[in-house]
């Protein structure tokens, strides 16, 4: 219906007395040999189609816009010097009134005049309704305000990097007028499912027929074709818990990203990277000032770091690395192993996060604690063909398939791989590391939060969507992007009980690290994780915090990501990453919860929240 109106309110503008193609005033065709009747053919570009949530929330709409143009008195036979005059005549008025400048060229005035007077010549793009009620009464026989289509996002920055944005196509038209061009450029994607969808999303033109008798008066003008807006894409995107993701960021992080999905089917209901930029400054165009300053931006506002940057994942990754050490055969539930404080592998020492050795634990226990000694020895003796496997599995190292471009497919380091980076296979050291999370491991923040989902729902690996749909205006389904299972992991009840078991202790057992992302009366499970990112003397923190809820009933898997400064201290997934998901889930629960509290153990003091990885 919003599109209906507005093509209406276009059409209507577009034939209105003070429209230029409308007015019956006596032109002079520009070039020489047409000096006689003539008709042309013009097209009418069409409303680009609508992007909108999984509720038909809009993110990305068409709205008719204003230009302000000059008119060439007729007949169109002023020397060239003349009709520069003119021209800058108008200009100065129209910066008057608008309190803007006008950016054209003598060459550019000159050019216009001399091949398509019979246009107006637009000077000042997309008017506010402030500059162009200063216009009014004051246009003259030679300005006009003129309507054109033009892209908008109602949400500013919301959903900035799944959007993208669009530019105007093709150059600016300077030839003779010829039949069959368009009135003015057409949109076309550039970024996000703007280029993904932008076939789709690109209308039909409509087509305007124009007559002038033999001496250049305009004496007949009627729209034969009326342009067919194009189709509407549906996303899955949740616009409530998108702006609740968003809103965390901005509030909690200086660069992230946060992702969240729904376990049942593998819809990305929020998909969000810290900063964000907002779409409409590409509108019409962006100026070469701004664009320079958005790449320049150290924190790099147009890299969509949910899907397009990766990181080491950290302790988050220990959920896996447990799944193929429990289904291979390797350990049980029930086998302890120590948790020293540090452990010698090879010649290596390598250390646990903690200081103080945690004794011997089962699974669930060491999942709870995060104990990195716990599992080195666990990554070694389960070795690196089922470690390498279940992470596969699970999605990481390989691109999700949305239909953005660039995504990102992470990195699993194999023996292959090893053989042509260093000519080796996996070392003990390099499986110690893969069991943490660490070492050459990357992974994507859209990945962390299948995976979880994968485990939320016991094994069904969905097919990840972003788009549900296609469709026209009467909203007849064009194109349909059905559930899809690509994988189904076999895994035995018991080794998810486990499992379950330590990720809610994460977040509400006596060793708690994740305790902030808690919810009284709605069970989390997750986990925290933090790994050292970058070179050396620019290292920086990842820090995450992973998993699903409700726990029993999984709704929701999610992944949050906070990426530090530089040497920047107490960046652990549980002092960063947790708060932004209890955040959002207190928000989201908050009819039936209040702050979950932490169980606490009366044998030893527990982990202050956070505290750890």
């Amino acid at each position: 219906m919003h599109r209906r109106i507005v093509l209406l309110a276009f059409l209507f503008a577009l034939l209105s007395p003070g429209c230029a193609l409308a007015q019956s005033e006596t032109i002079k065709p520009t070039w020489l040999t047409e000096k006689f009747a003539r008709t042309y053919t013009l097209k009418i570009p069409a409303p680009r189609g609508q992007i909108v949530d999984r509720n038909g929330e809009p993110l990305a709409v068409t709205r008719v816009s204003q230009n302000l143009g000059i008119v060439f008195p007729a007949p169109l036979d002023y020397p060239a010097a003349k009709a520069v005059a003119f021209a800058r005549e108008q200009i100065a008025k129209a910066e008057h009134l608008t309190g803007r400048q006008a950016s054209i060229s003598d060459k550019s005035i000159e050019r216009h005049y001399t091949n398509r007077g019979i246009l107006p010549l637009d000077i000042l793009q997309d008017l506010t309704p402030a500059q162009q009620a200063a216009l009014k009464g004051h246009l003259g026989e030679g300005l006009l305000l003129h309507p054109v289509y033009a892209r908008y996002y109602p949400n500013g920055p919301l959903a900035a990097h799944i959007l993208g944005y669009v530019r105007r196509a093709g150059a600016a038209l300077e030839g003779p007028v010829e039949n069959n061009e368009l009135l003015w450029p057409e949109a076309e994607g550039m970024e996000g499912l703007e280029l993904a969808f932008n076939e789709q999303l690109t209308g039909k033109p409509g087509q305007m027929t124009v007559h002038f008798d033999a001496k250049g008066k305009k004496d007949y003008e009627k729209i034969t074709v009326p342009p067919q807006p194009g189709y509407t894409v549906v996303t899955t995107l949740d616009l409530r818990l998108q702006r609740l993701c968003e809103k965390a960021l901005e509030k909690g992080v200086k660069r992230g990203a946060f992702v969240f999905t729904d376990p049942n089917n593998g819809d990305i209901l929020a998909m969000a990277s810290w900063p964000s930029f907002d779409p409409n400054l590409f509108i019409p165009s962006i100026s070469a000032e701004r664009y320079k300053a958005l790449n320049d931006d150290p924190n790099h506002p147009l890299i969509p770091r949910a899907y397009r940057a990766t990181y080491p994942p950290g302790s988050t990754f220990k959920t896996f690395v447990g799944i193929a050490a429990l289904e291979s055969g390797a350990i049980t539930p029930e086998d302890e192993f120590s948790g020293p404080p540090s452990l010698e592998i090879g010649n290596i020492v390598m250390r646990n996060w903690k200081k103080t050795d945690a004794g011997m634990l089962n699974f669930a226990e060491a999942i709870e604690q995060s104990c990195d000694t716990w599992f080195y020895q666990v990554g070694i003796k389960t070795g690196s063909k089922p470690l390498v496997e279940w992470a596969q599995r699970f999605g990481f190292g390989a691109k999700t398939g949305i239909p953005l471009r660039d995504e990102k497919e992470g990195l699993v380091p194999t023996d292959e791989y090893k053989k042509k980076k260093e000519a080796r296979k996996l070392s003990s050291g390099d499986l110690a590391n893969f069991s943490i999370g660490q070492g050459d491991l990357l992974v994507t923040p859209l990945q962390m939060a299948q995976a979880m989902g994968t485990v939320a729902n016991g094994g069904m690996f969905h097919q990840t969507r972003l788009v549900l749909q296609v469709q026209s205006l009467d909203e007849k389904i064009v194109t349909g992007y059905d559930l899809r299972i690509k994988d189904q992991l076999e895994m035995k009840p018991k080794n998810l009980e486990a499992l379950k078991k330590g990720l809610v202790g994460v977040v509400a057992g006596a060793h708690a690290t994740g305790g902030k992302a808690g919810v009284e009366n709605v069970e989390v499970a997750g986990k925290t994780g933090t790994a050292q990112w970058g070179p050396k003397n620019k290292e920086r923190n990842a820090a995450w915090f992973a998993g699903f809820a409700p726990t029993g009933n999984p709704k929701y898997a999610f992944a949050a990501l906070y990426e530090s400064d530089v040497n920047q201290k107490n960046t652990h997934g549980g002092t960063v990453a947790a708060p932004l998901v209890g955040e959002v889930l207190k928000e989201l629960f908050k009819d039936e919860s209040k702050p979950q509290k932490r169980k606490k153990s009366k044998a030893e003091p527990a982990v202050e929240e956070g505290a750890g990885d």
